[in-house]
């Protein structure tokens, strides 16, 4: 018998894209319905949306249906919050800036963007996301850098990757038509400084080969330092930048084959939009910082990546070498794929997963931690009250 998994939230498609890949566990995914530019990429085909944003109504929903469920899987701090406020048995999965930047620390900021906070909640909210946080009965992580960054706990499991869903992303999708007058690369990460646009734009100053850039445009705009960055790009792109509407990633793969190479991130982070293009067996520019080691079967894998760095003159030169070297991307894009193939191993990831499930699941009763009614009520009331104690809503109730 599979085990069922209620799945509270998504980031990045990560949920949507292995709870296809499982054998012994079945997800029920329901994401919230976030809004902004991302949510183009949302997968919907067999998700279910939250009908409302109130944490109230929500956690209402979630008791309606977690007796159906053996376990649960959160994701995002809301997702997290959520599955604490329903008094669940929750395994939390983190992906990227929840735990880079966890909502329970005052004044808490993105490390790899500005230093303006994230968040403006009050001491009683990052108390309710503090205890969400720590008493989920299991933390997952899929990669090395942000196994460090769970500094709560000592007893994180680290999977061996994440899971790229190659049904959607392989090279026998068909291009998009569109008419190339030049060698053409495409950008399709989240333009910021989380990224290292910054250091692409400066690069391309610097570049001596002609091409155009297919660049999405979309923008992290979760402060305002973010988007007065945002339009200081849009408003000042070097020439090579051709701007392209943030797309489904059905369409998005369409690009990926049309492209002659693709503009990773170069922070020193990976996410999908890199493992995709490999997939797609395109040549990459992609800065991977060389602290953060990639594993098969315990034995480090040697990075494929023509960045040895993130300096823009070295970005500019690997810039010129694709462009110039049609053996030189071959070479790189081949290489490439072959280890996308053993860090972001579906079955294998898969696997871990469902150990991961079931393991937890026999460890429990039920999805149901059986906390008293009275306390439950009680902490439900308590979030309410905390979420009305900003300053700006007490100052707009006493303009009425």
């Amino acid at each position: 018998m599979k085990t069922k998994v209620l799945a509270i939230g998504d980031l990045a498609n990560n949920v949507a894209t292995f709870k296809k890949f499982l054998k012994k566990s079945e997800i029920h995914l329901v994401n919230f319905d976030w809004s902004g530019n991302s949510t183009v990429m949302d997968e919907k085909d067999g998700i279910e949306f939250f009908q409302s944003n109130k944490i109230k109504d929500i956690v209402e929903y979630v008791n309606k249906i977690k007796k159906d469920y053996d376990i649960c899987l959160a994701m995002s701090s809301t997702g997290i919050l959520v599955s604490y406020l329903s008094d669940l048995n929750y395994i939390e999965y983190f992906v990227g800036h929840e735990i880079r930047s966890p909502p329970f620390i005052k004044n808490s900021s993105d490390p790899l963007s500005t230093k303006q906070p994230l968040y403006n909640f009050n001491f009683l909210e990052r108390w309710f996301y503090k205890k969400a946080y720590e008493n989920a009965i299991a933390c997952v992580v899929p990669d090395e850098e942000l196994f460090g960054f769970v500094k709560f706990r000592n007893d994180t499991i680290r999977i061996s990757g994440s899971i790229e869903d190659t049904t959607i992303f392989n090279v026998n999708a068909k291009p998009v038509e569109r008419k190339k007058e030049k060698f053409t690369f495409l950008s399709p990460a989240r333009m910021g400084l989380q990224k290292g646009t910054d250091k692409i734009w400066e690069a391309l100053k610097f570049c001596e080969t002609d091409f155009e850039i297919l660049q999405v445009k979309w923008f992290d705009e979760r402060t305002e330092e973010e988007r007065k960055l945002s339009d200081k790009w849009i408003n000042d792109k070097p020439k090579q930048i051709t701007f392209i509407p943030i797309m489904t990633r059905q369409e998005l793969v369409r690009y990926f084959i049309m492209a002659d190479g693709v503009i990773g991130q170069v922070s020193g982070l990976q996410g999908s939009i890199e493992r995709q293009a490999l997939l797609c067996k395109k040549p990459l520019v992609h800065y991977s910082d060389p602290k953060y080691k990639f594993y098969d079967n315990d034995i480090e894998i040697e990075k494929p990546f023509i960045l040895k760095s993130n300096e823009p003159l070295e970005i500019a030169k690997a810039i010129d070498t694709i462009v110039n070297s049609k053996e030189i991307r071959e070479k790189i894009a081949e290489t490439g794929f072959d280890f996308v193939q053993k860090i972001s191993n579906s079955s294998k990831i898969a696997n871990e997963w469902d150990e991961i499930f079931e393991n937890n699941a026999k460890k429990i009763k039920h999805i149901e931690k059986g906390t008293s009614g009275i306390r439950l009520e009680f902490l439900r009331r308590l979030y309410v009250l905390s979420n009305r104690l900003h300053v700006r809503k007490i100052k707009k109730s006493l303009k009425k």
